[in-house]
């Protein structure tokens, strides 16, 4: 019996580690007791329809294709599985973010005002309108919006579900990079094998992501702390994160009981 096999965009990326996050959660193995593939996003849909994968991990709005064509179904959205946690990041090499201080908080403040508009409601329309274009993602709009507003159709009778935080982009909580979100990536890479163990990586990873430069560019936003997850990633289940202190974390993943189901198709 063929073991079942789930798609994800790339062996670093978030919706990997979401997946196995997931996956171990409930007592399954995602390197042995499932495939996992990598696939490019546009192509997660006609794969499930091929019946090359029997589910993927990817970001919207394929989820929504995959609904709207009948043929996918949404399990859970990536904030039920960890409530803060990064995607796309605007990133430079530090030579050059030191060379051009000038022309990074130019970018800095054009890219958060570009997300301050994409997120307002009253440009929904107009934005879904945009990103629909051939050109570009080439979805039905109405897909899109759903998407900025985090209200999507899950299932094909029609069911809808709503997430006030499922798409956050213009706010503090959503722009100002947050290193504990790359220590935790960095913790993934070390859980799955993907990395050793070793404070001096720990670091580097933390100093990656630089609220500093983010700060001086649009101005000082903290979040509040009513507004964030209690170790702020808020994963739907296991022990609370410590940004800087990952080993005991990890510990007390290798601790908890796997009863390793095996997932098979007929």
């Amino acid at each position: 019996m063929e073991p079942l096999t789930f798609g994800m965009t790339f062996p670093f990326s978030n919706h990997n580690y979401q997946l196995r996050f997931w996956m171990a959660a409930g007592g399954v193995d995602p390197d042995e007791d499932v495939r996992l593939v990598v696939l490019p996003p546009p192509y997660m849909v006609e794969s499930l329809a091929n019946r090359h994968v029997d589910g993927f991990c990817v970001g919207a709005p394929w989820n929504s294709v995959a609904v709207d064509l009948g043929i996918g179904h949404i399990l859970h959205f990536g904030c039920d599985i960890l409530a803060r946690t990064s995607e796309k990041v605007l990133a430079v090499r530090g030579p050059w973010a030191q060379e051009n201080p000038d022309r990074l908080q130019r970018l800095l403040r054009a890219l958060r005002r570009a997300a301050d508009f994409i997120e307002h409601p009253a440009s929904r329309s107009e934005v879904a309108a945009l990103l629909a274009g051939s050109n570009r993602i080439a979805v039905a709009k109405e897909m899109i919006r759903g998407t900025l507003e985090g209200d999507l159709k899950i299932s094909a009778d029609g069911t809808r579900r709503t997430a006030p935080r499922y798409f956050e982009i213009g706010d503090a909580r959503g722009a100002r990079p947050a290193p504990r979100q790359a220590a935790w990536i960095y913790a993934q890479m070390v859980r799955w094998g993907q990395a050793p163990l070793s404070p001096e990586l720990l670091m580097a990873a933390r100093s990656v992501y630089r609220p500093d430069l983010y700060d001086a560019a649009i101005g000082e936003c903290a979040v509040s702390p009513s507004e964030l997850p209690g170790d702020g990633i808020g994963a739907f289940t296991g022990p609370s994160f410590n940004p800087v202190d990952i080993s005991h974390y990890l510990s007390a993943w290798m601790q908890v009981p796997r009863t390793r189901p095996r997932l098979v198709t007929d």
